[in-house]
Order: C-alpha cells, then sequence, then structure tokens
C-alpha cells in the first residue's frame, strides 16, 4: 500500500467515525475506536518505510489511554535502543514528514530508555510515559522501559507534583472568560481534573478505571457510576466540539453552545435559551466533578502518607490535622443537625481548611436526607442563622455547602439556580456563584485589611448592627432569576417566608425584603438620572425609610455591581454611587439636597482664591454661565474651568483642557468654543477613534452661543493607561478636530463582540418627559466601538441638541441616558422617525 494509498483510507475511516458518532454517540467506545484507526495506519506506514526491528513506536498522552480526540495532537515516542546514527535519523526525519503528509498533527519525541528515566524528573514526562502504550516495533524494549519507569517513580512525589499541577491550572483557567466560555479539558471541573486522580491512583497502585478504584475501596460502586456518567457527558461534548469547529479547540466558546444544544435535544423554554439549559448541566456537572477530585485526592493521600494526628472537637468531631472529620462514618445519617453544625464548626476554627475525605464522602452521602423534615427542624433553622451570624468564614462556608449541594437542599430554590448561566451580556458568573460573590463582596467590607478599597463601604457596615440582615438579602437578591417576570418581586416572596421560617426579628424581615424588591433601584437612578436634580435625590429619599435602609442598599449595590463583573464596576460607578448616598443622606436629614447656586459660588470663590484669582477676573465669563450651570457642575469643576476661561471668554479658537479625573481613574476633557453644529458628534468621534469611552457628558450653552462640554473618559482596553503620559496629546489632537473645517462623515460602528454576535440584543429606544418637561431619551443597545458617536451624529442631523449624557456600559450591553431639546421634538412624527432611523442604525 502506497502512502497516497494510506491517506485515503485514513480520510475514509475518519468520515466514517464522525458519521457513526451522529449517529450511536457512545463517546468511550468512539475514542477507542479513533485510536484503533489510527494504530492501524502508523502500523502500516512504519512497515512502508522499513524501520529497523529494534525500535518501538509507542502511544503517549491521551493516545496512549486510547482516548483520541477527533481533533487532538497525537503523541508519540519513538523508542531507541541506543543514541541513533545518521542514516537513523534521516530515516526518523523522513517518518515524521510522512506522517504530518498524511494529516495527522502529531507530537513526538526520540529517546532511549535512559532518556525517558532522566526526563522523566519533569512530572509532564512522568505522566505521559505512566499511560504509554506499545503501537509497533520492539515490544521487548517497550517492556523494558515500562519496568524502568516503575523502579524510578516515587508515588508520594508523584502525588505531590500533580497536585500541585492541578492547584496552578485552577488558578490559569479560573478566569471570568474561562466561566463563560469554558474548556472542557482544563478548567477546574473538566476532564483534566478526572484525568489527574487516575494518573496517581494508577501510579500507586490502585488501577486505572472507576471500577478499579471502587474495588481499591477509594469510592463506593454507585459513586464510580456517577464519575462514569460525568466523564461521559464531559467527553461527548468535547467530542461534538472538535466536529463543530473542525480543529482541536476545547472551549465551549458562544457560537457552538446553541448548536450543541440543538445536537443534543436541549429545547429552549419560555424564560431560558437552549443554551443555558444545556450550559447549567454542565455546571453542575462541572460541580460533580470537583467534589469526586477533592474526595479521591485526600483519599488517596490518606493511604499513602502517615497517619495524622487528630484533636477533639466535641464529642461528634475531631480535627484531623488541618481538616474537620466526624467521629463516625455514619454520623449524618444518624443525626442529620451535624451536616449544618460541621460547616458552622469550620467557621468557628480557622485552623481547620476544610474537611477530610472519609467526612466529605459522608456528608455527600447524607445530603440527600435534606427534605423537608430537616428543614422545619428548628434546631437546624438555628444553626443556619448562626453560620450567617458567626464573625468569620461566611463565604467559605456557603462555597463549601453549595460545592456539597447541602445549600440547594436546604433552600430549593437555590437549588434552581445552580449552575444557571445569564447570558445578559454582563453576568460572568453563574447565578449560584454571582450571588456568594456578593457576599463576599459585603464581607470583605468587614474587614480592616480590605479597607482601602472602599473606604465609604468599610465606614459604613463598621456601623452596621446585626449585619446578617445584609448577608441574607444579597442571598435572595436575584434567587428569583430565570422564572420568568420580576425576579426581585418573587425574590422578595421567599425572602419573607425565610425569615418567618427562621425568626428574624420583624425589624430585619421587613428590611430584607425591602433590599430584595429594591436591590436595583439605586443604581438604577445612579447611572441613569440627572444627580445634580434636587427633585430626583427627593424622590429617591422618599422610598427609602431611615437611614439603616439607605446605608443597607448602598452596601448591597455596591456589593451587587462587583459581583456581576470586574469589567463592569469602575470608579466612575463608585463615584455616582457614593455621590447619590452622600446627597440622600444630607436630605433625609437636613431636607437639602446640594448648595444651591449662591452657596456653589461661594464655595467656588473660596477655592478660586485659593490660586490668587479675584471675583473680577471671572466677572465676565460667570456673567455667561445660567444657574442650570452651576447646579449640574461641582465648585471643583466649575473652578477648573473658570481658572482656564478666565482670560479667554471670547476666544476665537477652541480651547482643549484635561486632567486627571478626581476618582482616580480616567481623564476629565473640557472643551470650550463656539457652538456649532455636529460639534458634541465631532467629539465622541475623536474619542472612538482613540478608543475611548466616554462614561459622562455634560454640554452647556453659554449666553453668548459658547458651548461649554465636559467629559469623563477611560480606555475602553487598557486598565493600566498612564492618563497623564496622553493628557498633552488629547489636547492637542482634538483642537486640530475642532479647529477644521471639513463636514463631519458618519462615523463608522466597529465589530460587535462574539457574544454580542450570539446573543444579540434588539435595540430599545424611549424618549419621554420628565416631570419638569424635559426631553430624555434613553437607548439599550449592544455595546461596540463608536456607538456613541453614531447615536451624536444620528441627533445632530435631526437638529436634536444634547444637554446632557450618561453612559452606563455594562458589558457588551450599553444602557445610556441623554437630556436632550430640539424644536423638532414637539412634532410627533419626527420623534418616530428619530426613534425609528436609530433602531434600524442600532441594530
Amino acid at each position: 500500500m502506497s502512502i497516497a494509498e494510506i491517506r485515503d483510507s485514513l480520510r475514509t475511516a475518519r468520515r466514517a467515525l464522525q458519521d457513526d458518532y451522529s449517529v450511536n454517540p457512545h463517546p468511550a467506545r468512539h475514542l477507542r475506536a479513533y485510536s484503533k484507526v489510527v494504530d492501524d495506519h502508523l502500523r502500516r506506514v512504519w512497515r512502508l518505510l522499513k524501520l529497523p526491528a529494534d525500535l518501538a513506536l509507542v502511544a503517549v498522552g491521551g493516545y496512549g489511554r486510547a482516548e483520541l480526540f477527533p481533533r487532538s495532537d497525537i503523541d508519540l515516542l519513538i523508542l531507541l535502543p541506543q543514541q541513533p546514527s545518521p542514516e537513523l535519523e534521516a530515516q526518523l526525519k523522513s517518518l515524521v514528514g510522512t506522517l504530518w503528509d498524511l494529516g495527522l498533527e502529531i507530537g513526538h519525541s526520540i529517546r532511549t530508555v535512559g532518556d525517558c528515566m532522566a526526563e522523566s524528573s519533569d512530572v509532564t514526562v512522568q505522566t505521559n510515559l505512566l499511560e504509554a502504550r506499545h503501537i509497533t516495533g520492539n515490544r521487548a524494549l517497550f517492556l523494558e522501559m515500562r519496568e524502568a519507569l516503575s523502579e524510578h517513580l516515587n508515588k508520594r512525589a508523584f502525588y505531590l507534583a500533580k497536585v500541585q499541577e492541578q492547584e496552578l491550572r485552577h488558578k490559569r483557567f479560573v478566569t471570568t472568560d474561562y466561566n463563560l466560555e469554558p474548556n472542557l479539558k482544563e478548567s477546574p471541573g473538566g476532564l483534566r481534573d478526572l484525568q489527574t486522580v487516575i494518573w496517581i491512583a494508577r501510579a500507586c497502585g490502585f488501577g486505572h478505571t472507576w471500577q478499579a478504584l471502587a474495588e481499591a475501596d477509594l469510592i463506593t460502586k454507585i459513586e464510580a457510576r456517577q464519575t462514569a456518567q460525568h466523564e461521559r457527558l464531559l467527553q461527548d461534548l468535547r467530542i461534538r466540539l472538535h466536529y463543530l469547529s473542525g480543529r482541536h479547540d476545547d472551549r465551549v466558546v458562544f457560537e457552538y453552545q446553541t448548536a450543541l444544544a440543538e445536537q443534543l435535544g436541549v429545547k429552549s423554554s419560555a424564560q431560558r435559551r437552549s443554551s443555558e439549559h444545556l450550559m447549567q448541566h454542565y455546571y453542575r456537572t462541572k460541580r460533580a466533578v470537583l467534589q469526586v477530585n477533592d474526595v479521591l485526592l485526600q483519599t488517596i493521600r490518606a493511604r499513602i502518607f502517615p497517619v495524622a494526628e487528630t484533636h477533639p472537637i466535641n464529642e461528634r468531631f475531631v480535627a484531623r490535622d488541618d481538616k474537620l472529620e466526624a467521629r463516625d462514618e455514619l454520623l449524618f445519617e444518624r443525626e442529620p443537625t451535624a451536616i449544618l453544625e460541621s460547616f458552622l464548626l469550620i467557621e468557628q476554627h480557622p485552623r481547620l481548611t476544610g474537611f477530610s475525605a472519609q467526612t466529605l464522602r459522608a456528608l455527600w452521602r447524607a445530603r440527600r436526607s435534606i427534605g423537608s423534615e430537616f428543614r422545619k427542624d428548628p434546631r437546624n433553622r438555628a444553626l443556619f442563622m448562626e453560620i450567617f451570624r458567626a464573625p468569620q468564614g461566611l463565604t467559605h462556608a456557603l462555597r463549601r455547602m453549595n460545592q456539597q449541594d447541602i445549600l440547594g437542599r436546604y433552600l430549593p430554590a437555590f437549588g434552581r439556580i445552580v449552575g444557571q448561566m445569564q447570558h445578559d451580556l454582563f453576568h460572568v458568573y453563574t447565578v449560584d456563584e454571582h450571588i456568594l460573590m456578593v457576599i463576599r463582596n459585603l464581607r470583605r467590607s468587614t474587614l480592616p485589611e480590605y479597607e482601602h478599597e472602599f473606604p465609604l463601604s468599610s465606614k459604613i457596615i463598621r456601623d452596621f448592627a446585626r449585619p446578617e440582615v445584609l448577608y441574607i438579602a444579597g442571598l435572595f437578591h436575584d434567587i428569583a432569576k430565570g422564572r420568568g417576570g420580576d425576579h426581585a418581586v418573587k425574590g422578595r416572596v421567599d425572602a419573607a417566608r425565610f425569615c418567618k421560617q427562621h425568626g428574624v426579628m420583624r425589624e430585619d424581615a421587613e428590611l430584607v425584603v425591602w433590599l430584595v424588591e429594591n436591590h436595583l433601584t439605586m443604581s438604577s437612578i445612579a447611572q441613569k438620572q440627572d444627580l445634580s436634580d434636587q427633585d430626583v435625590i427627593a424622590a429617591f429619599a422618599a422610598k427609602i425609610k431611615n437611614e439603616r435602609y439607605l446605608a443597607a442598599l448602598y452596601l448591597l449595590t455596591v456589593a451587587d455591581i462587583r459581583g456581576t463583573s470586574a469589567k463592569v464596576w469602575n470608579a466612575w460607578k463608585a463615584q455616582l454611587l457614593e455621590d447619590l448616598y452622600n446627597s440622600t443622606r444630607r436630605f433625609m436629614t437636613s431636607g437639602k439636597v446640594a448648595d444651591q447656586v449662591g452657596d456653589i459660588r461661594q464655595r467656588t470663590t473660596e477655592t478660586l482664591a485659593l490660586y490668587a484669582i479675584h471675583p473680577e477676573i471671572y466677572k465676565l465669563l460667570w456673567a455667561q454661565f445660567d444657574a442650570d450651570y452651576f447646579l449640574r457642575h461641582e465648585p471643583h469643576e466649575i473652578a477648573w474651568h473658570t481658572r482656564m476661561l478666565a482670560h479667554r471668554v471670547n476666544s476665537e479658537a477652541p480651547i482643549v483642557k484635561a486632567r486627571l479625573s478626581r476618582i482616580g481613574e480616567g481623564l476629565q476633557v473640557m472643551v470650550y468654543t463656539q457652538d456649532k453644529p455636529y460639534l458634541f458628534a465631532r467629539i465622541c468621534s475623536f474619542f472612538a477613534r482613540m478608543s475611548y469611552n466616554i462614561m459622562e457628558a455634560k454640554v452647556h450653552t453659554t449666553q453668548h452661543g459658547y458651548a461649554l462640554d465636559s467629559f469623563l473618559v477611560m480606555d475602553a482596553n487598557n486598565d493600566n493607561t498612564v492618563y497623564r503620559d496622553v493628557m498633552n496629546f488629547i489636547e492637542y489632537e482634538l483642537t486640530q478636530t475642532l479647529t477644521t473645517s471639513a463636514p463631519l462623515t458618519a462615523p463608522s460602528v466597529g465589530r460587535v463582540s462574539r457574544q454580542l454576535k450570539h446573543f444579540p440584543i434588539v435595540p430599545q429606544i424611549l424618549i419621554e418627559l420628565d416631570e419638569k418637561k424635559r426631553h430624555i431619551m434613553s437607548i439599550v443597545a449592544g455595546d461596540r466601538p463608536g456607538l456613541l458617536a453614531r447615536i451624536a451624529y444620528l441627533l445632530a442631523q435631526h437638529n436634536i441638541e444634547l444637554r446632557s449624557a450618561k453612559i452606563n456600559t455594562l458589558g457588551s450591553r450599553a444602557e445610556d441616558t441623554f437630556w436632550i431639546s430640539g424644536e423638532a421634538l414637539d412634532r410627533p412624527e419626527e420623534v418616530a422617525e428619530l426613534r425609528d432611523t436609530l433602531q434600524k442604525q442600532l441594530a
């Protein structure tokens, strides 16, 4: 048979395997069959090239254990009896080239047995050799290598090395990107976690199948079957992903999630996409795999390392080294209250880092005893509240309870959202992980070592009595996600029931329920309304019962936004929430939101006096400002504008100035020039070309027809930008942009993100009058580069003037608010035309 015939045969066999899998999807059988096909064709090439008989061709890695995925690399070891001659090197080079010509993506090494042992100090090489499988050639040489490895292998050192390797991998793949688009092989709870257990078990002589581990009494037969089922799902997804993508790609990226769901027959429901149902199944499998991995690694460790010392905790538990262990494996089944007690004990004893393997397995078996009777038992309800009131360890306790499937069984409403992904373009965690992250953020505010992160949150929570009400509100704020309707309204019902059942005092229960129902209110007002408007503050204050309610809502809001995604939270949002909190608190105590015009002018005058600037110097400038300007700007902003403009009130050239933002992130940019059409659109286009996001815009037209526009801008692509270095560039280049008389071309809108491409947002445009008869335009659309510039251009085309803007970007979702004016807004047909134009352009 020629090389061309072997290539055609391999291609045909691969196609047949793919066709067969679409009809009979049996992952383990498919992987073995794929490995066998490659084995057969490698043997043909080996014979055709007439390689020396004393060489051995060996499969290693996943191929070595006969688990070859369709697009995975084929790892080969060419084993030599001694170092190769030049002639043999030429033959081996020809072999490798031929294999690539066949379409086999191989990874190869050429070694003697001695080389293998020398290299096996590297745990990766040692692992590959552990799974080595003879394909063809000198079998005696292969067996010699296996025997040498067995003598060379130190099972304890191997165990420690693989555990450390796993810890490093988990840190590498635990980023938010891998939460949304997990790697089926490498992410925590993926196939690699199962393989790590098998590698260690094999090295220790316990076997290399789940059934063998059950026979070695490391797990039960039921647990072995369950683990095999989890492995089967992950293998099935990975095989299908390789065929869908046509390449070695182990990440379940957005573009394949829906297709995978369709292949597996997963249907959409009224509230959730098919991809969300599929990913929830994956996340629950991931959790189970992590559980199996933890239990087995600890169980194996107990077998191969010396017995640890124990210290009594109470009559039911002991500490074995740094792990909590039940004195009796049947404790939880005999006394179910001990389940919650065990988590409380870990909170109370900080030196304990978790459960022993024996106790982990006992908890896993006993979780099914948590039913309605368990939930009604007053002792269990009291223990659960003790866990929430403990001064330390709550976050770790809740995460352990979630991992062990205890939390979801004790609170069935929580169990329904375990593993539920939110494809809303800004949450990067499943609902259960997000909830636990919010509680973690609340707890973090209580710790002195994190006070520098959010000083106001730390100050407020330090004086907040009975902070467990915050943690309970955090637990329930999103618990009704995915049920349809308003999750805040439905969640308040669950929260009220919980508080009643758990004896939460009436005053605190009312606060918890109110927080759950209103947890989005403060965020929405801060990011979408004009905080310089006294009526906005007064209306918000009217919703709040007292200062305790305000403090609680502020703390929960900060923790909630920070718990969605690191990319959603920024210093600007922190400042908005702090400003709203302070203004509302001032209003609630004095009936006054902020300084009125006279007070603002006085404070600004005092600031300018520090620069030795006399009021006569800026009298002409201030004569051009109306009351609205003073109300909508902080005294420090007015002072800055005044210092820059007092001597250039009637400047013919544009004036552009930049300074570091006082919030600690981004730049404040001031533009002062004679007003003209498309001015705002031109400025937005400039920042879009720089890839800078405009976070806030304040647009003011003076009495003598000049535009005084203020912007807060941040680099969209780099969190580590040294803004001081770009201030001069912005001042010069933006001035040049505004000096040109060339007409502004329609700004181009950049490409949408991959996530937005697969989970598109239908633009929503709302134009309405507020209580003061001002026109407000709210836009919800998929975010992309140049979006604001396009909106500004379209407004200018319709002769609409922009008064102010708040830009709120949530991941790939833009929720922007504009205060606008213009005669066209009084004509319904033109408003409808503007809305239709925006709808088409932003889609």
